[in-house]
């Protein structure tokens, strides 16, 4: 077979063509720009609305409903108040239903991304001389970073922006929160920009299972204090988990009966509802709004009960209604969270990416993955002048979307109005909801991530790596912290990689009777060697990191080093002259002379052809060309030949380059062969 020859490209014209291109500004150009940037101007004029609407308006009233109390509650995750979490609902869907290309992933707030920058504001705030259990009623001003000290018991001068401001608890809190907001989605614009979208593949399955999982570990943890209403100090910092459940047991007997008597009573209606909605999810037209049920009695019963002043039960306090003037964020604050906003960002992009591809795939349509990043950059960006935070596509609410009739993103919209009427009218109704029940809602929402443990038997059956890689990921962001977590299952992942390519499998390969097929001779039955040949196969690329391993791997298989065979053949040469008569003189170690030689006699080598089946090596760098030269020089000496067979183009041009086959090309053909069986047959017919 002949190689095309390829056409040489020149390089620096394509790059000045394409550069013309995209600095050229045209109408048609600058149309198909803004319709790109916009995705809702290509199919909102296509609407389609009496097929359409009645589904986007059910799943937005559904997914409104859901929203609310899933925001109030999951503020206690990101350790802000409600009026935030609401905020951040609300304008997420606005946004998304502009830029995104997904029609049925719900964005907005998550527990993950809630939980990522709830541990930063904690930290930050402790840095800051906070004190994180300070439960003081705070004042509801401006909200910006200029509040007065009546917004916590303790108010701290701070230098912020060049300037020397007096900021209490919570104005920190929600300017530490927007900081890492924006520069979270500033990454994402420019990961977009500079299409860095290939980032979300080093995020494996079970990285991201196992991270989910570890985290939902740590939120379950925060959240048992309010389950059985006891104080105990926030725990920041590495190990967490263990020093809460520390914490909490050496407090046990504070626990309020009124909480955990609310707690159970909601824990066990929700867990029904739930299991009951799965099981005849096939007959309901839509889910059942169990928690906001469970948050409206539990408001009336803490209300008219006065669970407060007779139980001392923590409630969630006063929620304003309207919207705070929007603010930019600090720019010093910016400096202090850059680095913790880069695993946020990658988070958040990935989960979006992912749920709007796997819906993408349901449904039949595409979505544009980097304008995506733009879409969840901006959902991040623009709310962040707005008092909100990070927001991400979060898997339970897609999928209530999908099963209650989402068309388009219209829906988004539905559910940003039903957030919009709490947030102009509804939200101080919820000022006696205790905490316990909000903590309720979001342990029972983590069901799904928690169950990933029953998955376990099953996963390690399938693949028992991605199985420890799963256990490494949860175990990191359980017990050292979510980010470090996220970082030590990628770098786990690929050492797991690395290692499979540093020791992969290697065989000798047998003939199918009858064929001309060649398998692994340790996996097969009634396989038949070649006489004279010796068939190798090498099941990963060769580069620096393997190259010591397929040379001992060749060498054990054909039980045959060609280097120690020839310093054994050099020996006996070399004995033979200085003694050819062979008498019967004895040695100084009691040998005598003949019996010396014939510890230097060369092994009877059975096979006088070597062929390598480069099927599974897919590139060659110049450590492995190399050593391919020099098992080619060293077995050439004991007289075998060493033929290549499969090999792919790739590795023909490496060969090429490195020398391999000559100056000239010309013993190529008697070298490489593009079957196992033509190799053979090569080598069969040598004398």
């Amino acid at each position: 077979m002949e190689r095309k020859t390829r056409v040489k490209i020149n390089r620096k014209e394509v790059m000045l063509a394409k550069l013309r291109k995209s600095c050229s500004c045209t109408p048609k150009k600058l149309k198909n720009f803004v319709m790109d940037f916009l995705p809702v101007l290509r199919w909102l004029p296509k609407y389609q609305c009496k097929e359409y609407i009645w589904g986007d308006v059910m799943s937005g009233l559904v997914i409104g409903i859901i929203l609310v109390p899933q925001a109030i509650a999951y503020s206690l995750l990101a350790g802000l108040k409600p009026i935030y979490s609401l905020y951040t609902s609300f304008f997420a869907n606005i946004i998304y239903f502009f830029m995104g290309t997904s029609r049925h992933v719900s964005v907005g707030i998550f527990s993950l991304i809630s939980l990522m920058v709830g541990q930063v504001v904690d930290r930050e705030l402790l840095l800051a001389g906070f004190d994180l259990n300070d439960d003081a009623p705070p004042a509801w001003g401006d909200g910006s970073l200029q509040n007065d000290s009546q917004s916590n018991t303790t108010a701290f001068n701070l230098t912020i922006a060049g300037m020397n401001t007096q900021c209490g608890k919570e104005c920190y809190a929600i300017g530490i929160a927007t900081a890492l907001t924006f520069v979270a989605g500033v990454y994402q614009v420019l990961m977009g920009i500079f299409r860095l979208g290939f980032v979300s593949m080093y995020l494996s399955e079970s990285v991201l299972d196992g991270f989910a999982t570890g985290a939902s570990l740590t939120i379950l943890t925060a959240q048992v204090k309010y389950l059985i209403g006891i104080k105990i100090p926030r725990s920041q910092g590495h190990g967490m988990l263990i020093i809460t459940w520390i914490n909490v047991f050496r407090n046990i007997s504070q626990a309020n009966l009124c909480d955990v008597i609310t707690s159970a009573i909601c824990i066990v209606v929700l867990v029904t509802a739930k299991e009951l909605g799965d099981r005849y999810k096939h007959k309901l037209k839509f889910p059942l709004p169990t928690e906001l049920v469970v948050i409206v009695v539990a408001t009336l019963v803490s209300h008219y009960g006065k669970l407060n002043e007779v139980y001392a039960s923590s409630v969630s306090g006063a929620i304003p209604t309207g919207f705070i003037p929007p603010k930019v964020p600090h720019f010093n604050l910016m400096l202090q969270v850059a680095v913790d906003a880069v695993p946020l960002a990658i988070v958040s992009f990935v989960f979006t990416v992912s749920l709007s591809e796997m819906c993408a795939k349901k449904y039949a349509y595409t979505i544009r993955a980097n304008q995506e990043m733009f879409a969840v950059g901006f959902c991040n960006i623009i709310p962040s002048f707005f008092h909100s935070f990070a927001t991400s596509a979060a898997l339970a609410k897609t999928l209530v979307k999908t099963s209650t009739g989402c068309q388009t993103q219209v829906s988004g919209v539905i559910s940003a109005m039903v957030v919009l009427l709490v947030l102009l009218f509804l939200a101080p109704l919820f000022y006696s909801l205790q905490k316990c029940v909000l903590a309720c809602i979001i342990i029972v929402s983590l069901r799904g991530a928690l169950r990933k443990f029953r998955d376990v038997p099953a996963r390690y059956h399938v693949n028992k790596v991605d199985t420890l890689v799963w256990v490494v990921t949860m175990s990191a962001s359980a017990l050292i912290s979510t980010e470090i977590g996220l970082l030590v299952g990628i770098v786990f992942s690929m050492l797991c990689i690395i290692v499979r390519t540093q020791q992969p499998r290697a065989a000798l390969l047998g003939q199918i009777q009858g064929t001309s097929f060649y398998e692994d001779d340790l996996e097969y039955e009634n396989l038949s060697s070649v006489p004279k040949v010796k068939i190798f196969r090498f099941e990963a690329p060769l580069y620096y990191a393997n190259r010591n391993y397929f040379v001992k791997s060749l060498y054990r298989l054909t039980n045959l080093d060609p280097n120690l065979e020839a310093a054994r053949r050099k020996k006996y040469e070399k004995k033979e002259k200085q003694d050819p008569k062979n008498g019967d003189h004895t040695t100084a170690n009691g040998l005598g002379i003949g019996e010396t030689t014939l510890q230097l006699v060369p092994k009877q080598i059975d096979f006088q052809a070597l062929v390598v089946d480069c099927s599974s090596i897919s590139f060659l760098d110049t450590t492995g060309v190399n050593t391919l030269k020099e098992i080619l020089k060293d077995y050439k000496d004991l007289n075998i030949s060493v033929l290549l067979a499969c090999c792919n183009p790739s590795v023909i041009d490496s060969l090429k380059r490195g020398g391999y086959f000559g100056k000239d090309f010309g013993s190529m053909q008697e070298m490489l062969f593009y079957s196992i069986h033509h190799a053979v047959q090569f080598a069969k017919d040598q004398k």
